[in-house]
């Protein structure tokens, strides 16, 4: 995102701040827009509305911050009216809302600005709220259930940096929120009708279903007291508000469709939470309890319990008017309900965990078929042939994560046909299966992920008929690597695997309706394979010219949470390595198309000047024992003995290290390097291992030819050398281990890097299309041409008949005629066989 850095470019800003008897909050929270923002105070308004507090808010507040515009409302209009007062007085193109109990970051408005100027769609900016210590999450994502009520995911949790990724949200907290200030005022506002409690989520979803996006945006960072505001208002008050007022968001913005199923069936779930909390015995009044007498004396109802009541009392009280703003709504909406589900987040989730509750709750589901109406979790499966395990390679790893991201809005399964599956914890279901068994799965999903061989191990998938939407994740271009690795084979079958593999690829491409590669250079090889094909249909790239809704980029990716340690690891650790020694780390595995032999006499070379430089390649076994060790390998460790580098200045870990524990490796070195000899593998290739360098800010130094190579060339996060050069190789080590002042602009420049590689910002195509899955366009059933070429006369076509015949006379004379002749009549004959 591009930095602001011009004044004039930057928009006026009207920073909006309501009280209600909380001027020592206030006037906190004033002082700090007016000292601790990085904002211009000329581009900046600040404005202040008393909400008709009585207690002399208005003169502290006054006095304290002379600069601010203070307005005094007549009365308290709430939370929202508060704010709908100043937004009409504000002069600026952007509103800011922030919570009289609230404190910004230094970049809490220029981060938000950015994305307004960057991204035209979005309408609004939800910043990141923590508890005022900065420690436990107050607003990182928003979820809202199918009867209204909105919540804070995630809330309370500790903030440890996972929710640091940038992301479309319904709505964001009205403590801390930006929006375009002609937008706001063409949406009327909040709703002052709530006075408080969901005028955010409300304003939200009336957004998106107009087509703006809220984006959230974790560099827009607020504290928050926790509702200091709220402190004298009452539990049942508040249970009030909030079931009244989910009822009026829910009333007004779901279509007639959602509302005859969900109206009704979300004010009986009141009830039911009302008698639930309350505790109220609710068979009081059947007539097989009425005893001798009838027992007409009061009955103590809990205030908490008449909440819920007297919400749906209010709430029938506001039809009137809140049906002018259904109207309203509904005729201005551009989006589905079902387009927002995936923004909804959990939209069956039940949110109380009272057991009367829960037990009505699924009842109500399943009379009204309200996960027909709102969308089940959508089913997705992730299946790969790797060892998903503590020890993972880049296969496992890659579809871990699918999982992972696509896990926060769907039911995923990942699903591992290797014989070592013994995953580490997870938020989604890890299950092994054999081949033989996929079909289950595949059966189960609404989407299929699929790596390497698993598409020949499910042959219904491959059948002209599947309508199963297949995702093929073609990151591994298997047929290059085959031509490297196939090299300590015999001549015979190298060619038969080769193509084999070929075949298998080619099957894929064939049969997937979306595919993921893990670069440009990538996308431009598949995308030949797709033409050669005839997948690049003209049906297709009318739809997409850029046929990137086909096929998509999604490199390798990294946690968004900074790599911390939880152990030793190499350092002091292995034997003949000191604290204070330079660490080389080689991260992944050693194979045939890599080059750690010039690497070994760079080493070599660079040891007779350095005593205190140490190679370690990080893993030597594989972790799935599926794949063999390469000879590679045995002449890695074979050439490091001959020139006497073994245990002194060259270590080898010659097991796997867990992944889970990795970063106390990555924590220990102080370059990483990765080398390869020049061949069309290289140039393809993704090395997917060497992303952790940039996870932990090493330093890179790198062979060129590869993608990889040009991404350190261009950010300059290192130094990269020709192939097979030692001399080179040498030189680049050592400036990248001894000269500080290069390693740390080297990390300096990875840090904005590897915000890009997140595996929630890489894994978005997949996501997106997760949210919105169809068939590719060219496998879409009954598909013809629009337009057909017309019909040849007979004069037209005995013309033609006589301009083929000169035409194959001069190519071949009679024999060529013959030929053709009967390739004709054999056509002929074919289609009359089939009825045409």
């Amino acid at each position: 995102m591009a930095e602001l850095s011009d004044r004039s470019n930057l928009p006026v800003v009207s920073v909006i701040v309501v009280n209600y008897r909380g001027a020592d909050d206030t006037i906190t929270c004033l002082r700090a827009l007016r000292e601790d923002l990085d904002y211009p105070a000329d581009r900046l308004e600040v404005i202040c509305v008393d909400n008709a507090s009585g207690d002399g808010s208005a003169e502290q507040i006054r006095a304290a911050a002379p600069e601010v515009r203070l307005i005094e409302s007549d009365t308290n209009r709430g939370f929202a009216g508060g704010c709908n007062l100043a937004a009409r007085n504000a002069t600026g193109q952007v509103l800011a809302f922030l919570n009289n109990d609230a404190r910004p970051d230094r970049d809490w408005v220029r981060a938000a600005v950015a994305v307004l100027r960057s991204e035209p769609t979005v309408g609004a900016v939800a910043s990141k709220v923590l508890d005022w210590e900065g420690r436990h999450i107050d607003f990182v994502d928003g979820g809202l259930t199918w009867f209204g009520m909105g919540y804070k995911r995630h809330a309370g949790e500790v903030d440890d940096g996972s929710h640091d990724a940038a992301r479309d949200v319904l709505f964001g907290t009205g403590s801390a929120l930006f929006v375009r200030a002609e937008l706001f005022a063409a949406l009327d506002g909040f709703d002052e009708r709530f006075f408080m409690f969901y005028e955010d989520v409300d304003l939200g979803w009336r957004l998106n279903l107009r087509g703006w996006r809220v984006h959230y945006e974790p560099r827009s960072l607020t504290f928050h007291r926790h509702h200091a505001s709220m402190a004298e208002v009452s539990s049942a008050r508040e249970h009030y508000l909030l079931e009244r007022n989910a009822l009026a968001a829910l009333y007004k913005n779901v279509s007639d469709e959602t509302l005859a199923k969900a109206l009704p069936a979300a004010m009986a779930l009141s009830v039911r939470r009302a008698t639930a909390r309350g505790e109220i015995d609710p068979t009081q009044l059947e007539i097989t309890r009425r005893g001798d007498h009838e027992d007409d004396s009061p009955v103590p109802i809990d205030r908490s319990a008449l909440a819920g009541m007297l919400a749906i009392d209010q709430f029938v009280e506001m039809l009137p008017s809140l049906k002018r703003s259904r109207e309203e709504e509904q005729q201005a909406r551009v989006r589905t309900d079902a387009d927002l589900v995936p923004l909804m987040r959990k939209a069956m989730e039940p949110a109380y965990p009272l057991p009367r509750y829960l037990a009505a709750h699924d009842a109500l589901v399943e009379a009204f078929e309200l996960d027909g109406v709102f969308g089940r979790p959508r089913k997705v499966v992730v299946i790969t042939g790797d060892a998903v395990t503590e020890r993972m390679a880049g296969p496992a790893i890659r579809a871990w994560h699918m999982a992972e991201v696509l896990s926060a809005e769907h039911e995923v399964r990942l699903v591992s046909v290797n014989t070592l599956v013994s995953p580490p914890e997870s938020g989604f279901a890890v299950v092994a299966a054999k081949p033989r068994e996929l079909g289950a799965h595949v059966d189960w999903a609404d989407v299929v992920v699929l790596q390497g061989h698993v598409l020949e191990m499910v042959p219904a998938l491959k059948h002209v008929g599947s309508t199963k939407v297949v995702v093929c994740d073609v990151y591994d271009p298997m047929h290059l690597e085959l031509l490297e690795q196939g090299r300590d084979t015999d001549d015979e079958r190298r060619a038969k695997d080769l193509a084999g593999v070929t075949k298998v690829l080619n099957a894929q491409l064939q049969r997937g309706d979306f595919f993921l590669c893990a670069s440009e250079r990538q996308r431009h090889f598949w995308l030949g394979h797709l033409a050669s094909l005839g997948r690049l249909t003209p049906g297709l790239y009318d739809n997409d010219p850029t046929v990137r809704s086909l096929l998509s980029v999604v490199p390798f990716g990294l946690p968004s949470v900074a790599p911390r340690r939880t152990g030793p690891a190499i350092k002091g650790n292995r034997s003949g390595i000191a604290s204070e020694d330079k660490v080389v780390l080689w991260a992944g595995g050693v194979y045939s198309w890599f080059d750690p032999l010039t690497l070994l006499h760079a080493m070599h070379r660079l040891s007779q000047q350095h005593d205190d430089v140490r190679l370690f390649f990080l893993g030597m076994k594989h972790p799935n024992p599926d794949v063999p060790e390469m000879g590679m390998a045995e002449q890695t460790r074979g050439l490091a003995r001959r020139l006497g580098l073994t245990d002194k200045f060259v270590f080898f870990n010659e097991t796997w290290v867990p992944y889970g524990e990795r970063q106390n490796y990555l924590l220990d070195a102080d370059c990483g390097v990765t080398t390869h000899f020049e061949h069309v593998e290289t140039t393809f290739a993704f090395r997917t291992r060497v992303l952790d360098y940039l996870w932990s800010g090493l330093p890179v130094v790198t062979t060129d030819g590869d993608s990889f190579a040009d991404l350190v060339r261009a950010e300059g996060i290192g130094v990269v050398v020709p192939a097979e050069d030692p001399d080179a190789l040498a030189a680049a080590l050592e400036k990248a281990l001894y000269d500080e002042e290069f390693a740390a602009e080297c990390r300096r420049r990875i840090a904005p890097v590897r915000e890009r590689f997140t595996w929630e910002s890489v894994l978005a195509p997949l996501t997106e299309f997760c949210r919105d899955p169809r068939p590719a366009a060219d496998r879409l059933k009954a598909s013809a041409p629009l337009v057909r070429s017309p019909q040849l006369n007979r004069v037209e076509t005995v013309r033609r008949d006589i301009a083929l015949l000169r035409e194959y006379l001069d190519v071949g004379g009679p024999f060529e005629v013959a030929k053709r002749a009967t390739g004709r009549l054999r056509r002929l004959a074919g289609e009359r066989f089939r009825g045409r």
